[in-house]
């Protein structure tokens, strides 16, 4: 797989940049700015881009394609072992979930945010090997209604819920969406306080989650305003993505 350069020196200023919009953003919110993570999606970066990532202080990383992931995975322990480092880094799942994929994706990353049908959660529950915690997962919900988006429908959220609550090996967080695209922060944040109406939905039906995944490069200050604890940025950090895989 060949994957994109990007501009190292560039990297941890865009990184400061991201942090400073969210520490903003949090502050007009007025919310604590340490309670919102930074994932920095990595899909189709090259390792020596992750790693500047690192050393620059970021710890928490989100792929799309499992392969791809893997292979960072990998890659950066290495160079964490090599540099006598003794920071974790925390890899999150991100994107569609293929049912063949379920195991390597149980056996490598801490996080799941894609989570939209039953079968996919049974499948990272009895494929999560025994001695690892629980696997984090958040739900992804289809809240723009999109035929052509992934994502478990406003009507399936309960029962499916309610279903992963029950599995040993997973840990049920939070809820997760990709809302219609908007340049408008109105509309931006009227479909992230849906996002955020949901969990509090399940909290009446006795459900407690405490993480929504919501937010990206172009609206993260509108998901940071209607409650996002996690927001996943790639652009504002790795810069421009090629518009298909290479």
């Amino acid at each position: 797989m060949k994957w994109i350069a990007r501009t190292m020196t560039s990297i941890a200023e865009n990184l400061g940049r991201v942090r400073e919009r969210i520490a903003a953003a949090a502050e007009r919110a007025g919310r604590d700015a340490s309670s919102i993570k930074l994932v920095a999606v990595s899909k189709t970066c090259l390792v020596t881009a992750v790693w500047q990532a690192v050393i620059a202080g970021q710890s928490a990383f989100g792929e799309n394609y499992v392969q791809e992931g893997i292979d960072k995975i990998e890659a950066l322990r290495r160079l964490l072992e090599a540099n006598h480092s003794v920071q974790s880094i925390e890899w999150h799942f991100i994107g569609p979930i293929q049912s063949n994929k379920t195991r390597a994706i149980a056996s490598n990353f801490q996080w799941v945010h894609s989570v939209d049908r039953l079968k996919i959660a049974q499948r990272l529950n009895d494929a999560r090997p025994d001695g690892m915690p629980p696997l984090e997962i958040c739900i992804q919900v289809n809240i723009s209604e999109e035929e052509t988006k992934s994502g478990a429908s406003v009507d399936e959220l309960t029962a499916l819920a309610m279903a992963i609550k029950q599995m040993p090996r997973l840990r049920l967080r939070g809820l997760m969406a990709i809302p219609r695209p908007t340049r408008d922060p109105q509309e931006q944040r009227r479909q992230f306080r849906a996002v955020r109406v949901l969990r509090d939905q399940q909290a009446d039906r006795g459900i407690v989650l405490d993480t929504l995944s919501m937010g990206m490069t172009e609206d993260l200050e509108a998901a940071i305003a209607e409650g996002a604890t996690m927001v996943r940025v790639g652009q504002a950090i790795f810069g421009p993505r090629p518009k298909a895989r290479s």
